[in-house]
């Protein structure tokens, strides 16, 4: 465009230097390794302007007028305010409707408990020889009805299908799914996590007089890593987990929405071995926070699948036309998990919930087989009412 305005000379050659992080040898490689401007990227802009001449600045001034304290009807504001209201007109739509549950314990020969709603909540899945869905049992009189004929039934094992389960890691963090993390984890709001984000990209001067950037830019839609990020990371990961957990191979993550400029890396530390221990004092507490949630996500990416053994077990009747079933899970390999239980992620770490429970259940059922009998012990009709959906809170609006 400054060509075409003349403003700049013929001879000329302009280029652009990009860096994904502030460091010394991210600068001195992007000074190295200039690009040609992109097209692209500059007719994005123009078309977003353009927006804004479209939308923003006919209709504000009419909303300064007529709405009192009303700012603006920007290209992005107005489109999120379509969302709130369509959001709004289906709560104020919906009607709720009923439905029942079924839920039972079941007893073998040896005195031993089964619940069908432990871990995964269960419910009668057969009955008449029908699968049931959620609005098969529409009232207390059905549920009763179903009640008295599985009473006067005798139960056993129908089938108790196994199989194991991999469970990948999640994708590194882009500036929404970092903001939707901090919020729910964390309960940062997405203007206080990009604050944060901001102190942490600009870095900190450290003891020995040299400043570094702590994660790369944190405004980003893109997926990807770089190939050398992502080696440091597997390394990173050998070293403290063993060679088992890092993936075989570097992971790459790549946008599903055609439209992602994914010109920014994925939000990750500049060091992955900057562990988050190694800088108590030099942030403050919110701030090492979010840089410990930064640093989990980045080496959960590259870090192997957890693997769970899963045990379904259907109970039905003589006859094969009633059916409940059980569930269980257990980790066998925690892959990722690992980062999560590591002390470096104690800041940020769920409350840890009782496994013994788990382990006991999964234990029992992995004992059943086809044909074993079981015993009914009590059952509990549930009765339920849909719910609207809910409002938009900040993370799920993000």
């Amino acid at each position: 465009m400054l060509q075409q305005q003349d403003a700049l000379r013929d001879d000329l050659t302009v280029a652009r230097v990009t860096f994904q992080e502030i460091t010394e040898s991210a600068i001195k490689s992007a000074l190295q390794t200039p690009r040609d401007i992109d097209v692209n990227l500059v007719h994005a802009y123009l078309a977003r302007r353009a927006l804004d001449f479209l939308i923003r600045f006919n209709i504000s001034p009419l909303l300064w007028r007529k709405l009192l304290g009303y700012q603006s009807a920007g290209r992005v504001q107005s489109a999120a305010l379509s969302l709130i209201c369509d959001r709004e007109i289906e709560i104020e739509e919906f009607k709720p409707q009923e439905y029942w549950s079924v839920e039972a314990t079941f007893n073998n020969s040896k005195g031993a408990s089964l619940s069908s709603n432990a871990l995964v909540r269960s419910y009668l899945t057969h009955f008449g020889s029908k699968k049931l869905n959620q609005f098969s049992i529409g009232s207390e009189t059905e549920a009763k009805s179903i009640e008295q004929i599985v009473n006067a039934s005798k139960f056993n094992v129908a089938d108790a299908k196994r199989s194991k389960v991999n469970k990948n890691p999640l994708t590194p963090y882009i500036t929404s799914t970092l903001q939707q993390d901090a919020a729910n984890k964390l309960n940062f709001s997405a203007a206080y996590t990009m604050k944060l984000a901001q102190k942490l990209y600009e870095g900190i001067e450290f003891s020995d007089g040299v400043a570094s950037g702590l994660i790369t830019y944190m405004r980003t839609d893109g997926l990807h890593i770089s190939d050398e990020a992502a080696k440091g990371i597997c390394s990173l990961i050998t070293e403290r987990y063993g060679v088992e957990y890092a993936a075989s191979s570097p992971r790459k993550f790549f946008k599903k929405v055609k439209n992602a400029q994914e010109a920014h890396e994925a939000i990750r530390p500049t060091d992955i071995q900057r562990l988050p221990s190694m800088l108590i004092g030099a942030l403050d507490g919110d701030s090492l926070k979010l840089y410990t949630l930064i640093w989990a996500r980045t080496v959960a990416c590259q870090m192997e699948a957890a693997k769970v053994d899963q045990i379904q077990p259907d109970i039905g009747n003589d006859d094969g036309s009633i059916s409940f079933r059980a569930a269980s899970s257990t980790v066998s390999f925690p892959g990722f998990r690992s980062v999560y239980e590591d002390v470096e992620t104690k800041a940020i770490r769920d409350t840890e919930t009782e496994t013994s429970g788990r382990d006991e259940l999964h234990r029992i059922l992995s004992n059943l087989k086809q044909g074993d009998k079981l015993f009914l012990g009590s059952m509990e009709l549930k009765q339920h009412h849909t719910h609207h959906p809910p409002r938009y809170s900040e993370a799920s609006f993000l």
